[in-house]
């Protein structure tokens, strides 16, 4: 116990790491309860901190559940979606792998509990308009780097002219999303892969046809 305790004090005296550690495990918490379902004594708990270096942090509930979409959920979309998009020579193909590789390279609950960010976005957008906001954010990021890889692929002949950059990558998001629920209420893996091999067929429909 007083090992423990040292290693407590330890962590409340190096204030990223316990920022890190208290954002972590309230995410945990959020992912699998929900932000309502969210108590703060399982967060600290968790982390084996004090109520102190809690509030020392985040004065509240929803000033912890704002700072989960900013520091952890934002830079996770970008690990998954943006930078295998921004690191690839051709971002259409990069794209097309960043949705193949989902069944194979999806964090580990995701099949049980499905998407974080979409289900935080079903809870409290309607109710709270800060998180609305701050996941219309992330929302939007996504949205943004899909279109420039698609419209960089239009550009370069290698997807048809015709195609809208904007709607379709809506649509991949929207078939993104309608693809992991699926999966999550059958918690079924086989049920993701099938759908997602559908969205790479649709993505495979949009090149240019051979002369």
């Amino acid at each position: 116990m007083e090992q423990a305790d040292a290693a407590s004090v330890r962590s409340e005296r190096n204030p990223d790491q316990t920022r890190y550690r208290i954002l972590e495990a309230a995410f945990l918490e959020m992912y699998r309860n929900g932000f309502q379902g969210m108590r703060l004594d399982e967060v600290l708990a968790a982390t084996g901190l004090t109520k102190g270096a809690l509030y020392h942090h985040f004065p509240n509930k929803l000033a912890l559940g704002y700072a989960v979409v900013e520091e952890v959920l934002l830079p996770t979309m970008e690990a998954l979606w943006l930078q295998p998009l921004r690191n690839s020579r051709d971002p259409f193909e990069g794209l097309i792998a960043a949705i193949e590789q989902l069944p194979d390279g999806k964090p580990a609950e995701m099949l049980r509990y499905g998407c974080p960010l979409n289900n935080l976005a079903q809870e409290m957008s309607p109710l709270d308009e800060g998180f609305r906001q701050r996941l219309d954010g992330v929302f939007n990021m996504w949205h943004g780097e899909t279109r420039a890889a698609l419209e960089h692929a239009r550009k370069a002949g290698i997807i048809r002219a015709d195609v809208d950059s904007d709607e379709t990558a809506t649509f991949i998001m929207a078939a993104v999303e309608g693809c992991i629920g699926i999966a999550k209420n059958a918690q079924s893996l086989e049920r993701l892969k099938t759908c997602n091999r559908g969205l790479t067929q649709y993505l495979q429909s949009l090149k240019q046809p051979l002369a």
